[in-house]
């Protein structure tokens, strides 16, 4: 099992029986989506625990090679090329043992939503999409499928039966929606039951996403 990953925790309330694992974008930290807890949880939702970890400080070819957090090196402009494929595997494997121990504190998969933004979002699709236990659902916003010419081999046939919420920004210079867009069609040809969503933004999170997002999500505890 790799080493956990430090992480920020919040509860919503005791002895949680629900899980939500969310990953940050390229250099920031988990502390960055800390703030939205208490503008996306709903009154009504059973108590949960978020845990938001900390990727590794890494190398970033386009960068420069400054080292930042990061889920993966990106080796120019084009995200689509140059993937590096062993970052990407690397921290697969470190969101598997933060899962693994959601499952030892009494929280299976089949409750748990893995959800991230940007670099974030790539990993939460990688890792959801393989995983032959699925989880409650996959939240992946301002992102895209990474190393997409591998997923029809690699996919998890009882992945694809999990819910999907994607979202993204119409004019996102980072990820291009039309990027998110390709990833949306590849999970549809591939059945998965996936919920898009477009919003007059740039690399963001919007109000209105968060709104929808809540509703998504709420939809999900009911349904565990």
């Amino acid at each position: 099992m790799s080493q956990l990953l430090d992480a920020v925790e919040l509860q919503t309330g005791a002895a949680p029986q629900h899980a939500v694992i969310w990953l940050h974008g390229l250099g920031a930290d988990g502390h960055d989506f800390e703030p939205i807890v208490p503008e996306l949880v709903a009154p009504d939702w059973p108590a949960l625990r978020f845990v938001f970890p900390h990727a590794p400080v890494r190398p970033i070819t386009v960068n420069g090679g400054m080292r930042m957090r990061g889920w993966y090196d990106i080796g120019g402009i084009d995200l689509a090329s140059k993937q590096d494929a062993a970052g990407i595997a690397d921290s697969a494997a470190h969101i598997e043992a933060l899962i693994q121990r959601e499952a030892t504190r009494g929280i299976p998969p089949q409750r748990i939503l893995l959800a991230g933004f940007s670099q974030g979002g790539a990993i939460t699709l990688y890792t959801g999409l393989r995983r032959r236990q699925p989880l409650l659902g996959l939240v992946a916003l301002s992102t895209y499928l990474p190393l997409h010419d591998r997923f029809p081999a690699e996919a998890a046939p009882e992945a694809l039966q999990q819910a999907v919420f994607m979202g993204h920004g119409r004019f996102d210079p980072v990820v291009p929606e039309a990027l998110g867009a390709m990833s949306r069609d590849w999970l549809k040809a591939m059945g998965l039951k996936l919920s898009w969503h477009s919003y007059p933004m740039a690399h963001s999170v919007s109000a209105a996403e968060i709104a929808d997002l809540r509703e998504w999500m709420g939809a999900r505890w009911r349904e565990s």
